[in-house]
């Protein structure tokens, strides 16, 4: 187990969503499980006028994220938790310069022993990142010569490939590229970082893992839900910013890479960026029209409750012409995919929620057992990366009788067969990996603006482009009926259910 350094969280944001949510949970799992350092404490900074006692309470003791988890508790087990929150008040703006902070970053320092080493967390908007990095340099707090300093700032990493880079280079002029840590909560998920393993610690797979064995690659995240409350922000992003540039296109480059020379972060890293890098780029109208679909849901019924479209969603613009549905086909310019077909889709108010990565193997070339349906019963492998987290093989077996008919046999495992391991969530994983300065769950600027480079061309073309159609799906339904159009040879995308064994096509309604 690797050493965590005694330190200082410092939250700007601290009075918002994310902290109560998030990042407070998964520090008393990492408290409960004392996975932190001997000396830690927590830092609130935001605009909200309070006490560090009215922080405690409102972050621990009145949070309706931890009541399950601390209402059988002992006293002095709780308080050890709690006394290491306090609070710092910016006033009215984030901007303003931080000489009172960097008092009280250095009075707490020098009496709760944090030995100098800060992490600074930005659960604050985008815009806010390069003033707070750079009022953060003014008072001397991106220097590590008596401790080591970090920031982890959340996604969106930009709205387009020059967003990206001006935001990375407005980091970058206050802190090292080491020094910057930007969270992707998918990279904490234990089943997205057990595509690695299944890779490359496998012989069954390893051999296999390329365009000889290959048939084509699927990837499917959808959500049941819409966009809830969500409607003004996600009206000026699009599944294709909100999912597919991050989340999705994380888990492309841990299927496309090559095998890293060892398992230390720089090195996964690179292969990252070099996968990510040899997408393939659409950039002419007639491919981007053949390659790329866009939807969105549209009112209807399911289990006989009455569902608004998207258009009719509030904070939504009444004639918008943002995606809540993308699907995009794709190849890989390397020698290892060449040829392979990639398909990627994300969508909201789909009939379940799942995310999982699906390897289509190509059939035997020579065909002694023939079966009309033989395209349906393909060698699949699928890695379930949300719920019924686990892993399916479908092979071939002789069903019993005379001759020989085939039929698929499932071969699976469920990491909730690991009854005595406990599994960390996504920020926990990843908080713990930032204590001890491990970036390998961590997005690099590289990484960021090869993402993008992918990405904004479509972008540009739904915006600008000729011929560019918007296509309706009644919710609760697997998108519209021409997405599985972008499938050659086979036809169709898996429609997952639930439960990682159940068939394509099961769709739940309820």
């Amino acid at each position: 187990m690797k050493k965590t350094d005694n330190q200082m969280l410092v939250i700007f944001g601290a009075s918002g969503d994310l902290t109560a949510r998030k990042l407070i949970p998964a520090l008393f799992n990492l408290y409960v499980a004392k996975q932190l350092p001997e000396n830690f404490i927590v830092l609130g900074a935001s605009r909200s006028d309070m006490s560090d006692e009215e922080f405690r309470n409102r972050v621990v003791y009145d949070s309706p994220y931890l009541k399950s988890k601390i209402e059988d508790l002992k006293e002095n087990y709780l308080k050890g938790f709690t006394n290491m929150f306090f609070y710092e008040d910016l006033g009215s703006d984030y901007t303003a310069e931080y000489s009172g902070l960097a008092k009280r970053i250095e009075a707490l320092n020098a009496s709760k022993g944090t030995d100098s080493n800060y992490i600074f967390y930005f659960s604050t908007p985008p815009s806010l990142y390069e003033p707070i990095a750079k009022n953060l340099a003014e008072v001397g707090l991106n220097n590590q010569e008596l401790g080591w300093k970090r920031l982890i700032v959340e996604k969106p990493f930009g709205y387009s490939l020059e967003t990206a880079k001006n935001l990375n280079k407005g980091l970058q002029q206050y802190f090292k590229e080491s020094q910057i840590y930007r969270i992707d909560h998918y990279l904490g998920k234990e089943t997205v970082q057990n595509l690695l393993v299944t890779r490359f610690s496998n012989s069954i797979f390893e051999p296999l893992w390329n365009r000889n064995y290959i048939h084509h690659v699927e990837i499917t995240n959808a959500e049941s839900v819409g966009v809830e409350k969500r409607g003004g922000y996600y009206d000026k992003s699009g599944a294709l910013r909100d999912m597919f540039q991050n989340h999705l296109m994380q888990i492309v480059s841990l299927v496309v890479m090559e095998p890293p020379i060892g398992n230390e972060p720089e090195e996964i890293r690179n292969e990252k960026v070099k996968a990510l890098k040899s997408l393939r780029i659409m950039r002419d109208e007639q491919t981007l029209f053949g390659n790329t679909i866009r939807a969105q849901y549209v009112a209807s019924e399911i289990n006989g409750e009455s569902v608004k479209g998207y258009r009719e969603e509030d904070g939504v613009n009444s004639d918008s012409t943002t995606e809540t549905y993308a699907a995009i086909k794709f190849y890989v310019d390397n020698w290892r995919w060449h040829g392979v077909p990639f398909y990627v889709r994300t969508a909201k108010r789909m009939p379940t929620k799942v995310t999982e990565v699906i390897i289509h193997f190509k059939t035997p070339h020579h065909q002694i057992f023939s079966d009309s349906g033989l395209n349906s019963k393909d060698n699949k492998l699928i890695i379930r990366i949300q719920p019924d987290e686990g892993i399916l093989m479908k092979f071939g077996v002789k069903v019993p009788g005379q001759g020989f008919k085939v039929e698929r046999a499932n071969l699976d495992f469920y990491y909730s067969s690991l009854a005595e391991t406990y599994v960390m969530e996504a920020y926990e994983r990843l908080l713990l990996d930032a204590m001890q300065g491990d970036a390998t769950l961590y997005a690099r600027a590289d990484e960021v603006e090869a993402a993008w480079e992918f990405v904004d061309p479509i972008l540009d073309y739904w915006k600008n482009g000729k011929d560019v159609r918007m296509y309706g799906y009644a919710a609760g339904v697997w998108g519209p009926e021409n997405a599985d159009e972008l499938i050659e040879d086979f036809g169709y995308w898996r429609n997952p259910g639930e439960n990682l064994a159940d068939d394509p096509g099961y769709c739940v309604i309820c």
